[in-house]
């Protein structure tokens, strides 16, 4: 049997999926998709856009209107692509305090997460794909080829978060990042539509007392059991 052509990679915020989607993405040569840029940059439409987060109706709305795309990275800055929002390049903006902060209120929206799980279907069907999110081997991909839910404790999420953020030269408390963390896991698991969960067939890799490398080499390995 030849190698999966769609791959689901699910897990909490700051699991690590989003670098291993892109390490396995670059190995097998297949486009790197991470969905969660997705909701991001809803989000940051609706700050544009002036709207009350609690307005669901309108930006249900606005999620219908707004185009996204994820291209290949313009500027060797570490981004691993490009996001446009309606044709401007917002691939660090959506990274902002403010973005993570509501992003999760945004996502729980039926009308967005509709609006995006179409989006997200339509690339995997045109290409041999990694896909990163929270729902991808639930809903967007249930069929994936390979199912991998990535896992780690949240005091060890939130360290690595806090890292990233201070690399970037931006300021950051570690506690602020936890609570940050903690609140984001209890959305993205309560929420009424496609919570946070593993796939049934998922294989779920616990990642606290794993580098980078020997996540990947593990996930090397479930791809050549397909």
């Amino acid at each position: 049997m030849g190698l999966p052509t769609t791959i689901a990679i699910d897990g909490p915020a700051a699991s690590g999926k989003s670098t291993l989607g892109a390490l396995l993405a670059k190995d097998l040569g297949y486009l790197y998709f991470d969905t969660g840029v997705m909701y991001r940059a809803v989000t940051l439409a609706v700050i544009k856009a002036g709207l009350d987060f609690s307005d669901e109706e309108a930006i249900g709305a606005l999620a219908q209107q707004v185009h996204i795309d994820v291209k290949a990275p313009s500027v060797e800055d570490g981004r691993d692509y490009d996001v446009l929002l309606d044709g401007e390049v917002v691939t660090w903006e959506i990274r902002n305090e403010t973005i993570t902060d509501h992003v999760s209120d945004v996502s729980t929206y039926a009308a967005v997460r509709k609006a995006m799980t179409d989006q997200q279907r339509r690339i995997a069907m045109e290409n041999n794909v990694v896909m990163v999110g929270r729902d991808i081997g639930t809903v967007v991909m249930p069929d994936a080829d390979l199912k991998i839910y990535l896992d780690a404790s949240v005091e060890i999420r939130a360290e690595r978060r806090y890292r990233e953020i201070i690399e970037r030269g931006e300021n950051a408390e570690f506690d602020a990042v936890l609570r940050s963390l903690k609140n984001r896991d209890q959305i993205d698991s309560n929420r009424e539509i496609a919570p946070l969960k593993p796939a049934e067939d998922a294989i779920v890799i616990h990642a606290d007392d794993l580098n980078v490398q020997e996540v990947l080499e593990k996930a090397k390995e479930l791809i050549s059991c397909v």
